[in-house]
């Protein structure tokens, strides 16, 4: 019995050790796993553990995005973020994605300095966004401009009658679901529509002018809707500055004593990870079939039609219309 008693006690004794053993080497591997990440400049960054510049990149269609505009809220109440480069690469959106970016930078410039960066295009509601930095440099041919919105719909009766199908409805008033791709716009419709659309407009263009510091109508074609190239953008005031990244950098520590030789660190939201990685898988598959990668631009790239066949309402985005 005292033989049976003395090796409970010693196999209780050796699972104890062997349990305490377990969470040291368990606490080791967090410390090794955080040290290894604190290594990580855009991690140990993002969490606060050195001062950085905060890059952040705004492409495709521009829409409500939560978790960007969180992400803003988050760079702007960081400590170590002492300068924002925005860099732009896209056509636009819906109207009220670009003014939720828009008043959602504006927040965060009262915080921190923030530069726009615009590269290939940055129209409509992407150029809606970038007056709300406090300095816009654009390459020599960039494209921006495009101020004003769109109401867009496919009407379809004509293709309904051919395939013999009619379509019925109950409306409460004469103006209730205007327009509609059911049946044709009549004028009292396409008067409050166009009513709608021209105030959107004003809406657009005056904000250009209060940002801008200009008068609209000194600008050819500004209300018309027209693009420009930076090199133009920057004749009319649109802009600031033809330049690039650097030029970003330079401005940040010139004019808003931002540190000299920071780091610039990308900030991203999680989907815009996911995003990433699909692209890049994607990318890899085109090389193993020998496909030409500007398939990949054309299916994936900011702007590409899988985005635009899902803007709906008032839009305020820029396209090549083909032939």
């Amino acid at each position: 019995m005292t033989l049976r008693a003395d090796f409970l006690v010693d196999r209780r004794r050796l699972k104890r050790s062997i349990t305490l053993w377990r969470l040291l080497a368990f606490i080791g591997a967090l410390a090794l796993i955080a040290a290894v990440a604190l290594q990580s400049d855009e991690i140990a960054a993002s969490i606060g553990y050195k001062p950085h510049i905060a890059r952040i990149d705004i492409s495709g269609i521009i829409r409500e995005d939560r978790e960007r505009d969180d992400l803003l809220k988050e760079i702007s109440e960081s400590k170590n973020v002492k300068g924002v480069i925005l860099r732009i690469n896209s056509p636009g959106g819906t109207t009220v994605g670009g003014e939720s970016l828009h008043n959602a930078l504006l927040k965060l410039a009262k915080e921190k300095p923030v530069v726009a960066v615009f590269s290939t295009v940055a129209t409509s509601a992407a150029y809606m966004a970038g007056i709300a930095s406090d300095h816009i440099i654009a390459h020599g041919s960039s494209i921006t401009g495009s101020v004003g919105v769109i109401l867009q719909w496919a009407e379809v009766t004509e293709l309904l009658n051919k395939l013999g199908i009619k379509m019925e409805e109950i409306r409460s008033g004469p103006l209730k679901a205007v327009p509609s791709p059911f049946r044709p716009l009549d004028e009292q419709g396409r008067e409050v529509t166009k009513e709608m659309v021209q105030e959107a407009k004003s809406w657009f263009i005056g904000m250009v002018a209060k940002r801008r510091a200009l008068d609209p109508q000194s600008v050819p074609g500004l209300t018309d809707g027209r693009i420009y190239s930076g090199r133009q953008a920057l004749q009319h005031k649109l802009i600031d500055q033809l330049g690039g990244e650097d030029d970003a950098v330079t401005w940040l520590e010139e004019k808003r004593q931002v540190p000299k030789d920071l780091k610039i660190i990308d900030w991203e939201i999680n989907s815009s990870k996911t995003a990433g990685i699909f692209s890049k898988a994607t990318q890899k598959l085109l090389a193993w079939t020998g496909l030409p990668p500007s398939i990949h631009d054309a299916l994936l790239g900011p702007g590409n039609p899988l985005e635009r066949v899902q803007l709906d309402g008032l839009v305020s985005v820029w396209h090549v219309q083909g032939n």
